[in-house]
């Protein structure tokens, strides 16, 4: 199990350019830069309590709209996901984390399947205008769980601040992940009694 899990992902198209590198072994080291301060801090989040070493360099046309951006790095960051956990024999694949941040309590709940179907639950609250809102949000772990071949289920309890509500989905979706992704010695296979994922 001492083989390095790492990956390297390039996606070019004419709205987006987007280099991640992944290490899923790694201490939360992270260099992130997508022109997007927010999300730049929701990744930076993501890869330090889920103990990821992260890099993210994103170019996209923001100026337009920020989903083209929020999207690909979510589908090129599942990617990365997928390529660096290989055949996923031996790790614990299901992981959940219940994480607050302020007023708000996000619960994540994630199983590593090669199924890919995103929940995505938040309290009802008025659209604050914010650019980065609960939409984009969204999309990006709808990216991120159809790419990683994930079962991700996120649902948040209450909270009153948008931001701390999208804050603290990103803190419990690395947390969880660091768990899916871990070794378990009594794990030999792939955790599945049908014996593939």
């Amino acid at each position: 199990m001492s083989m390095e899990r790492t990956s390297e992902v390039d996606r070019k198209t004419k709205e987006t350019a987007i280099n991640i590198k992944l290490n899923l072994d790694g201490k939360g080291k992270h260099e992130i830069s997508t022109g997007i301060p927010f999300f730049d801090h929701m990744l930076t989040l993501f890869a330090v309590h889920g103990f990821f070493d992260l890099s993210v360099s994103a170019k996209g046309d923001i100026e337009v709209d920020f989903h083209h951006t929020v999207e690909d790095v979510g589908l090129v960051l599942g990617d990365a996901f997928d390529r660096a956990l290989g055949d996923r024999k031996g790790i614990k694949r299901y992981g959940s984390s219940v994480t607050p941040m302020d007023d708000a309590l996000a619960s994540a709940a994630i199983d590593l399947s090669k199924r890919p179907y995103l929940v995505f639950n938040i309290p009802n609250l008025k659209f604050t205008g914010s650019k980065f809102d609960f939409s984009l949000a969204k999309e990006f772990f709808r990216a991120f769980s159809n790419m990683g071949g994930m079962n991700l289920h996120i649902n948040v309890s209450y909270g009153e601040n948008e931001h701390h509500i999208i804050e603290s989905i990103f803190k419990a979706v690395g947390r969880a992940m660091d768990q899916a992704v871990s070794f378990d010695e009594r794990i030999t296979e792939v955790r599945s009694t049908k014996g593939t994922l």
